[in-house]
């Protein structure tokens, strides 16, 4: 099964995704990740689109869409795929559906996450980590145990993402709205655009997608 993950960055996108890998054994195609596993491994896309970064510009989609080739060649066909990240715009999606021919597969679901914006800027601004083994935090939501102690490994250190702060939050919500909402209706003409509640308890938004991959 090859499925999209659609959400405003904070929507859960990535937890949800780790549990279809647990469950299904499915594999995140992140295209952030994949790029700088490539550049890591200095493959010819690698040395390609570090030297594009390197001069300050865009990844072209021909660069991305070579890397999402290599990894469905590399994956074989039994295991499922989850683009998180990609297509973002109706031009991707396109190229999607070509390399997605070419390795004999077919896009099953595109699942959006749905997300309230003032509560998604309270989740993301409130969210903090152990600087030691990644264990996750909440100002308001989930608090270590025992104040400043990491309830995994004991750490006192904890750390925030820089861009985890208002203003950023509501950008990358403006953004997502401008460029990644618009290929929905290019998927919603094939009927196979589903809509989850990325507000719900994680356990229920596991649930939720669990249910739209039965459908299939």
């Amino acid at each position: 099964m090859n499925i999209i993950l659609l959400g405003p960055p904070g929507a859960g996108k990535g937890t949800q995704a780790h549990m279809l890998v647990e469950h299904h054994g499915m594999k995140q195609l992140s295209t952030g990740d994949m790029l700088r596993a490539a550049v890591k491994a200095q493959t010819p896309v690698g040395l390609e689109a570090k030297a594009v970064m390197d001069r300050g510009e865009l990844v072209s989609d021909e660069i991305v869409s070579a890397l999402i080739d290599a990894e469905l060649e590399a994956m074989g066909e039994a295991t499922g795929a989850i683009f998180d990240g990609y297509p973002r715009t109706e031009a991707q999606a396109v190229s999607l559906d070509e390399i997605l021919a070419k390795h004999d597969r077919k896009l099953d679901f595109v699942i959006e996450l749905l997300v309230d914006e003032e509560a998604l800027v309270d989740r993301i601004t409130g969210r903090f980590t152990c600087a030691n083994c990644g264990e996750g935090y909440h100002d308001r939501h989930k608090l270590p145990e025992v104040e400043g102690v990491c309830d995994k490994c004991g750490s006192t250190e904890f750390k925030r993402r820089p861009d985890d702060n208002e203003e950023t939050v509501r950008t990358r919500m403006a953004e997502y709205r401008a460029k990644t909402a618009p290929i929905l209706p290019f998927y919603e003409q094939r009927g196979i655009v589903q809509r989850v509640d990325g507000m719900a308890a994680i356990d229920d938004v596991t649930t939720a997608i669990e249910k739209v991959l039965a459908s299939a």
